[in-house]
């Protein structure tokens, strides 16, 4: 051992109940973010939104000019990633997940706050201008946000139980979209129509602020990293925002990354923004069955997720990831032929795999990513990479799905489109190195790619 992993090992371990905070905070700003996509993508409010904020937003269009406004974040993440990230590895992960956590929730808040198009209190065509802009603000924080909150995690949780407390980001995830969709539905179910389309519309953004300063509340009463501190106290740490460092050492890992985001993204945005108007628009089932299923099946995922990123402590990251891109290549089909059989136990059953295929990425990706780095461009390597691979493959495969469809009047297209990310996925995979109960130090000295040597059990 030398004398960087010697240093880590005779330091105290970090407070259970710190951890604890700092699995907490982090994961505090995937709900608000996923929490946004819940509001955004569900029905009425997509509808509404498409309506009160664009000329001539009645009609069928409504919703596609909602989900463009999702859509259009994603075009400015990876540019988040390359700012938020390397300013990170300069500042620390503490300042940087402050001010991002709070642009998110702000951004939400404000777009419920905002005049509309036509009707009383409107400002014409300002009115989609600045909800255009709220949006690029949004995205442009969230491209900063999860590469941040991951190492976080990371860099906070103790050596062999690094898979437990990281599975609990995706947990977040999960909530937070949950959260999303209950809100929507309690004031579907307890305002009219009319209603809703006059104000009620603005009642799921208000809640993002809430969650928001809850999260920023957190972060601000917690120190930075441990692993961070020690780079500052061993003079390592970077003067300058390391982009440079970041691509010019790390290039071949970030492309590691971004392959296996690519399957990551694709069956987390299929699942999430696209099966659900798959489910009402090609196999014609109600709002209300849609709405239950992803619920239901989305709590089973975080009943497992824990235990699952504790296994993945012991038997390592990649027989998990393995076991996922194999999964998605020789079961997606199958699954979505049970989704198409008519029968609406089938239906849930069929998603139900694909959902805990996913759930094995889910589990592992916020311990495996950053250890992927070394601790002084892990923010930066690990959201650049992340922000390019979502902004082309995570934001885009409900368009590109959608459109084959179409094109080809083959409602299988969901299926082909997640076999076809597993099998790029699987090269990264394999590539790799093991980093189950491997200490951040050592990952700092070995250098990235190289084999490391794990913790006994």
């Amino acid at each position: 051992m030398t004398n960087m992993a010697e240093a880590q090992a005779t330091k105290p371990p970090v407070d259970p109940g710190t951890v604890r905070k700092a699995v907490l905070a982090s994961a505090m700003g995937n709900a608000t973010e996923w929490y946004d996509y819940g509001v955004f993508t569900s029905g009425i409010i997509a509808a509404t939104i498409g309506t009160v904020f664009f000329p001539g937003g009645g009609g069928g269009t409504a919703v596609l000019k909602s989900l463009a406004l999702v859509a259009v974040g994603f075009i400015v993440r990876p540019f988040g990633g390359a700012f938020f990230g390397p300013l990170g590895d300069k500042l620390g992960r503490k300042r940087v997940l402050s001010i991002t956590i709070l642009l998110m929730s702000g951004c939400t808040f404000l777009v419920g706050c905002l005049p509309t198009y036509s009707g009383a209190y409107s400002i014409g065509i300002a009115a989609p201008i600045l909800v255009l802009l709220l949006r690029l603000i949004q995205g442009f924080s969230t491209g900063g946000e999860y590469g941040g909150a991951a190492t976080f995690i990371a860099e906070y949780a103790p050596t062999k139980r690094r898979g437990f407390f990281g599975s609990f980001l995706e947990a977040g995830t999960l909530a937070g979209y949950i959260l999303g969709n209950i809100v929507v539905l309690a004031v579907t179910l307890g305002f009219t129509t009319p209603q809703i389309h006059a104000w009620a519309w603005r009642i799921p953004f208000f809640i993002a602020l809430p969650l928001g300063l809850v999260g920023l509340y957190l972060r601000t009463k917690l120190e930075d990293t441990p692993e961070f501190q020690r780079l500052e106290e061993s003079g390592q740490k970077a003067e300058k925002a390391p982009i440079r460092e970041t691509l010019a050492r790390n290039w071949r890992m970030i492309l590691n990354l971004v392959g296996i985001v690519i399957l990551l993204n694709v069956a987390d945005y299929m699942l999430l923004t696209t099966m659900p108007s798959y489910f009402t628009d090609t196999l014609k089932i109600s709002d209300t069955t849609s709405v239950l299923i992803i619920i239901v099946v989305e709590a089973i995922q975080i009943a497992l997720i824990g235990p699952l990123g504790a296994l993945s402590d012991r038997v390592g990251r990649k027989p998990l990831l393995l076991t996922a891109a194999i999964g998605f290549i020789l079961l997606s089909w199958p699954s979505l032929k049970l989704m198409q059989s008519g029968s609406t136990v089938l239906l849930f059953v069929g998603f139900l795999i694909v959902a805990l295929l996913l759930l094995l990425m889910l589990a592992v990706i916020g311990s495996t990513f950053p250890a992927m780095f070394p601790t002084r461009v892990r923010y930066g390597s690990f959201a650049i990479g992340y922000n390019v691979s979502t902004a082309l493959f995570g934001g885009t495969t409900g368009v590109v799905v959608t459109a084959l469809i179409h094109a080809t009047g083959n409602d299988d297209w969901p299926a082909y489109y997640l076999m076809a990310a597993a099998v790029i996925a699987l090269v990264p995979i394999i590539r790799i190195p093991e980093t189950a109960r491997v200490p951040m130090a050592a990952i700092d000295e070995s250098g990235v790619g190289q084999k490391l040597e794990p913790l006994p059990r």
